[in-house]
């Protein structure tokens, strides 16, 4: 069975096993996307809370770890085929989706105190499932179980010092 894809280099035959490859990608590439959403709330809404420093310091970590998910984007998105350009700009674009977070957790917040913890809540939350849900089984796939646990275990204990070292 061959289905038509338009790649890098426009439209092209492929067989089953590629084209669940292509899905597989663009799944990983959306939920990258979704996830992103919440990371964007949860800035909005830290910035709403008026505490500038801990917004700031929110929004730079989230920027930071940003690069690393758009390199994955785009590395994902060459190792099917697509070009160099394009892979690159949904890239960048992936993270693009978090200043629209951002507004829309500020504005929802900013109209009541009270659904400052509902709001942080919820924005953590959905970073939860988006990760949990989608990123950790697709990482756990041909074996590399043990490396993608490890990856998790040491990034989160490193999360939890530089939260208790940077206050």
């Amino acid at each position: 069975m061959t289905i038509a894809c338009a790649q890098g280099q426009g439209p092209q035959a492929i067989d089953t096993a590629q084209a669940q490859q292509l899905r597989r990608t663009w799944l990983f590439v959306f939920a990258i996307i979704l996830h992103n959403l919440p990371e964007g709330l949860a800035i909005g809404v830290g910035y709403a809370g008026n505490e500038g420093m801990r917004a700031n310091a929110l929004a730079i970590g989230i920027s930071i770890q940003d690069v690393p998910e758009g390199f994955v984007v785009a590395a994902a998105l060459l190792a099917v085929g697509y070009s160099r350009g394009f892979s690159v700009l949904l890239g960048i674009a992936s993270g693009q989706v978090e200043p629209l977070g951002a507004v829309a957790g500020a504005a929802i917040i900013g109209s009541s105190a009270l659904l400052l913890p509902w709001g942080l809540g919820f924005a953590a939350g959905a970073m939860l499932f988006v990760i949990s849900h989608e990123i950790i089984p697709e990482s756990h796939r041909k074996g590399h179980e043990f490396f993608a646990t490890t990856g998790l275990m040491v990034g989160f204990v490193l999360m939890m010092v530089l939260d208790t070292a940077l206050g």
